[in-house]
């Protein structure tokens, strides 16, 4: 197709799998086996069966070595044309909303008609690694010509060097996980454990109200004897929140496991096209992709940045859309932790922060009735790759019932890094 004219994204529809805390449901399978069930539970609902799409994009955080194409190889296993391209796309927790940038480009663009875009994470799979002197003395041993020769490069060995390595969850620039960071952040801005809990707890409550509701049938596929997250605790309440030890800072810390994500297993989807395609397919148009914004912040001499970037993202996408941060029926802030999501709402009401943390001018305070309305991280939990695709379905539902309206996404990641994005009805 040739066009200078930018064309209107659709979402089309949506998919996942239940989300499971790691070493729970999912402690069996891995990558593969998860976005492959999420693409068939999508293939299915939206009878997509042997059709060639423009393109596949999506990832995993945690990857095997053989996991090096894995979205081709997941869509290879799946009952798509095989001719549909596929490529891995990886940015850490943006990865799932990022991967659905890169394909509402090439649809707004006119590259491609129709697309998927997803995200998987598997920890309960997670590959261990050899210790480094342990791989370069395999590395030698190798190249030994004789018997004798790899009997004495193995003898260098001591039994320390055995001790497997396990994938940290930290920033390599600081040594602190994001957890670390955070409680940094719940400090810096001075986010209180009672406001952390109640915030999760309304995250659960939210979710808990959604099941009830049915608004989660059509949206997830039962995958490996599960049918809903099981991190969802529908009997949380305040008391029990507030017995829980502190997580990270385990002295003056205020984050614990019940205000914070935990690690989790799980995979979404989510199909994309141009207007014409859905309406030849009789596909619904759900809601569409309007503006969306990536930003990056230092972090490593200001250690309470890590997950503020999306501050940045929000002002400028605002800006060029020209609407206000007011202008939203709802809002989807992923909740890597409640006081991420709280130091966001804080800076963004505050003249003050935000001029300190180098915003042009505070974008000011939200109605947080809209905010995270069917529940979000803290609930669901939060598989990385995963929590993009999850969070574009629920706004893409939530506008397509209402029938019109706004939506604005804003979704936080390891790296100092934020994607923001509005969608609309």
């Amino acid at each position: 197709m040739k066009s200078n004219t930018i064309r209107k994204v659709a979402i089309v529809g949506y998919n996942r799998i239940p989300f499971a805390r790691a070493n729970t449901a999912y402690s069996n399978v891995g990558n593969k086996e998860m976005m492959i069930a999420a693409l068939d539970g999508l293939i299915d609902k939206y009878n997509l069966k042997g059709k060639l799409l423009g393109e596949v994009a999506g990832g995993a955080v945690i990857k095997h070595t053989y996991d090096n194409n894995l979205i081709r190889e997941c869509v290879m296993k799946t009952s798509l044309d095989p001719a549909t391209p596929a490529c891995d796309l990886q940015q850490a927790c943006n990865t799932g909303i990022e991967s659905a940038v890169y394909i509402a480009n090439k649809i707004a663009l006119g590259q491609i008609d129709s697309g998927i875009a997803g995200g998987v994470d598997s920890i309960s799979d997670m590959p261990i690694a050899v210790s480094e002197k342990l791989r370069k003395i395999l590395l030698e041993a190798r190249q030994a010509k004789s018997l004798g020769g790899k009997i004495k490069t193995f003898l260098k060995l001591s039994p320390k060097d055995f001790s497997p390595l396990v994938p940290r969850n930290e920033e390599s620039q600081t040594g602190l996980s994001m957890g670390g960071h955070t409680e940094i952040t719940a400090k810096y801005y001075k986010i209180s454990r009672e406001e952390q809990d109640q915030f999760a707890l309304k995250s659960h409550l939210n979710m808990a109200k959604a099941y009830d509701e049915g608004f989660f049938d059509d949206m997830i596929t039962p995958f490996n004897g599960l049918e809903k997250d099981n991190n969802l605790r529908r009997d949380s309440t305040i008391e029990k929140l507030a017995k829980l030890n502190p997580a990270f800072d385990k002295v003056n810390g205020t984050l614990t496991a019940g205000n914070s994500t935990p690690l989790t297993d799980g995979a979404s989807c989510i199909l994309l096209a141009s207007e014409e395609w859905a309406k030849e397919q009789g596909l619904p148009i759900l809601a569409y992709i309007t503006f969306a914004e990536i930003a990056a912040i230092e972090y490593v001499k200001n250690q309470q940045n890590l997950l503020l970037a999306p501050l940045f993202a929000a002002s400028r996408m605002l800006e060029k859309a020209e609407l206000n941060l007011q202008d939203f029926d709802y809002y989807e802030i992923h909740e890597a932790f409640a006081a991420q999501t709280l130091a966001t709402l804080k800076i963004w009401e505050s003249p003050e922060l935000s001029a300190q943390i180098g915003l042009k001018k505070p974008l000011g305070a939200i109605d947080r009735n809209k905010l995270n309305v069917k529940g979000s991280s803290l609930a669901a939990a939060h598989p990385f790759a995963a929590t993009g695709g999850r969070i574009i379905g629920v706004m893409a539902k939530l506008l397509n019932e209402k029938g019109s309206g706004k939506g604005l996404i804003s979704i936080c990641a390891a790296g100092g890094q934020g994607v923001t994005m509005i969608i609309e009805k």
